[in-house]
């Protein structure tokens, strides 16, 4: 069996690696495409079903759908998408160089951050009373979280240039990176899973046990999208 990651620190595309069949190394290989698939899969169904909520009356007009609409495409679709993007078993961007990888990572993470704090301040903008939820207080901390990894990510795109203006080690610039987007999309999902409680979410999905299977789609995907920047920390943590 042959895999290739196309990842090597100055952006070239490695040469393919075969591994024995049947070897420790070749059951990870596999098992992690097949938690890569298992992402996308759920990424689909998790915005799909939500959307759908939001748009089933045609384009959302209320500033609940809209909250809905921009937040889900900005978390759950591009910002999902762009940590998987870094992710050498990730099926679309498998073959391409680091490089390129880096770059469709920041592009997707701009315009999913964008939509995500757009539709977290225009709901509480329209909102009186603020954070009084489970809900609410998740989407607090993602939004802030949010908002630190997007001014941290263009700290730790340009950290060797940075590094010769200001004393700042490279090595925890990119750390606090992978933190602080581990945090803002955990957030995101936990918020996502209240706002899947509430009645009138409820009587869309016809019964409670088809929104706790929602619910719990969307822990799994979590899981599975965040796992790569949990490991990726750990080893720039300990190297």
């Amino acid at each position: 069996m042959t895999f290739t990651n196309g990842d090597t620190d100055n952006g070239a595309t490695t040469k393919s690696v075969k591994i024995a069949p049947g070897s420790v190394k070749y059951h990870m290989q596999t098992l992690k495409t097949v938690l890569n698939s298992l992402a996308h899969m759920l990424i689909g169904l998790v915005c799909i079903l939500t959307l759908f909520f939001a748009f089933y009356r045609g384009l959302p007009t209320s500033m609940t759908n809209i909250h809905i609409a921009l937040t889900v495409i900005g978390y759950q679709f591009l910002m999902a998408q762009g940590i998987l993007s870094l992710c050498p078993h990730n099926a679309w961007s498998a073959h391409l160089t680091l490089g390129h990888k880096k770059r469709i990572h920041w592009i997707l993470q701009i315009m999913g951050s964008i939509l995500a704090i757009a539709g977290s301040a225009l709901y509480i903008l329209n909102k009186p009373v603020h954070w009084n939820t489970l809900h609410g207080k998740y989407g607090l901390v993602a939004l802030v979280f949010t908002i630190a990894s997007l001014f941290n990510g263009v700290t730790s795109l340009y950290a060797f240039e940075l590094r010769k203006v200001i004393p700042i080690p490279g090595k925890l610039s990119k750390l606090s990176h992978i933190c602080f987007g581990i945090v803002a999309y955990a957030a995101s999902s936990a918020s996502l899973c209240y706002g899947y409680d509430k009645g009138f979410f409820k009587m869309y999905m016809d019964s409670d046990v088809n929104t706790y299977f929602l619910m719990g789609f969307t822990v799994v995907l979590t899981v599975v999208v965040i796992l790569n920047p949990i490991i990726t920390f750990v080893e720039k943590l300990f190297r």
